[in-house]
């Protein structure tokens, strides 16, 4: 029996796992500050479903599928954006929901790409322009919190189709799909595949200074943007090539970058059933990566010398104060083994001698220090 993990999955354990929770809780604690409420989805649907509209976008190419003993046609989700279709059905606008959930897609396995990472999303369904600044006020918090070091790019997909329609470029979606990877390929590779539509002429316009774009009208929507991020104190850059893959997207649309290569967050407007929505996903994978969050959480390791009550007593004070306390029964020579290998930063030893004096000893795993408490 092969116990190893399938390419392009993973374990996490021990310091990565807590680190996970931690950006986890973080990134919860700022979407339910900014209103956004939970929701839970299936992460298998029927392929048709997963697939809808954008059959032909790179990520829906890389779906998995199955089938079930009914031998119906299902997939594993490749996001979670497009279940809001469902969810959002008689519900009072704006609806703000969050989510965090697995999701899957069967590409290739290189950098920092896996197939299957724990996506957060936050959309705003019924949404202004005015939520759109508010939600990346909540990514800039989030950012922050993280301490990650990043910037946003903006951009508008109606500009975009402004521009190439003011240039009389046709295959527009195939066009925008290569103007994407300006950031991801050599300007002299996104040149030649541009030249499969007659389009190569069009990069000196995308590399044109922010000023060049203020004469389209779509480009009013950036401005807009623009004025109220300012009243949060978030800054963008103008990208006029930034187009994020999916092709639903229909308005404003941005992308951070960090320390990697890859973007670590994106998204943008869309529409769903004739209702503007704005949102975004990131994966806990990537936040992992670029995060510089400490994780040195304060754990007891409450050693019994043959005392179990006096123990089981003194871990259960440490957990109403909201210390995370474990419990070792047995040798202290192994319990000290057992404190190093689970990151304990404290044990306190309860033995006879301790409790006949009511005091007791607890020991820094750090720096190995030790002091005497009478009451902890």
């Amino acid at each position: 029996m092969n116990t190893e993990t399938v390419k392009g999955f993973k374990d996490y354990t021990g310091e990565e796992a807590q680190k996970r929770a931690d950006i986890r809780k973080i990134v919860v604690e700022n979407f339910e500050k900014y209103g956004f409420e939970p929701a839970e989805t299936p992460v298998i649907e029927n392929e048709d479903f997963v697939k809808g509209e954008n059959e032909r976008d790179e990520a829906v190419s890389d779906i998995f599928r199955l089938s079930d003993k009914g031998k119906r046609k299902l997939a594993l989700r490749y996001e979670q954006t497009f279940q809001l279709k469902r969810i959002m059905k008689n519900k009072k606008l704006p609806y703000r929901r969050y989510q965090i959930g697995e999701v899957f897609r069967d590409e290739p396995v290189q950098g920092n790409r896996v197939r299957q990472f724990s996506s957060c999303d936050a959309d705003v369904i019924g949404s202004s322009v005015k939520d759109e600044a508010e939600v990346l006020s909540m990514i800039k918090e989030i950012m922050n919190q993280l301490d990650v070091k990043y910037t946003i790019y903006v951009n508008n997909r109606k500009l975009m189709n402004e521009i190439l329609d003011d240039l009389k470029i046709k295959n527009k979606e195939q066009v925008i799909r290569e103007l994407d990877k300006l950031d991801k390929l050599p300007e002299k590779d996104v040149e030649q595949n541009l030249k499969k539509y007659n389009a190569e002429k069009i990069l000196k316009v995308f590399q044109k200074d922010e000023k060049y774009f203020e004469k389209y009208k779509s480009y009013e929507e950036i401005k807009e943007l623009k004025k109220y991020c300012n009243y949060y104190g978030v800054k963008f850059v103008f990208l006029p090539s930034l187009a994020r893959g999916l092709a639903y997207y229909d308005g404003n649309v941005f992308e951070i970058k960090s320390t990697i290569k890859e973007t670590i967050l994106g998204g943008g407007g869309y529409t769903f059933s004739g209702i503007k929505a704005f949102g975004f996903g990131v994966s806990i994978e990537r936040l992992f990566v670029v995060s510089y969050l400490e994780t040195g959480k304060e754990r007891y390791l409450v050693i019994s010398l043959n005392q179990d009550k006096e123990a089981i007593s003194l871990a259960k004070k440490l957990r109403e104060k909201g210390k995370s306390a474990s419990i070792f029964y047995g040798k202290p020579t192994k319990a000290l083994e057992f404190a190093n290998a689970y990151r304990c930063n404290k044990v306190i030893f309860v033995g006879e001698k301790e409790i006949k004096a009511k005091k007791f000893k607890v020991r820094d795993m750090g720096s190995g220090k030790e002091e005497v408490f009478g009451k902890l």
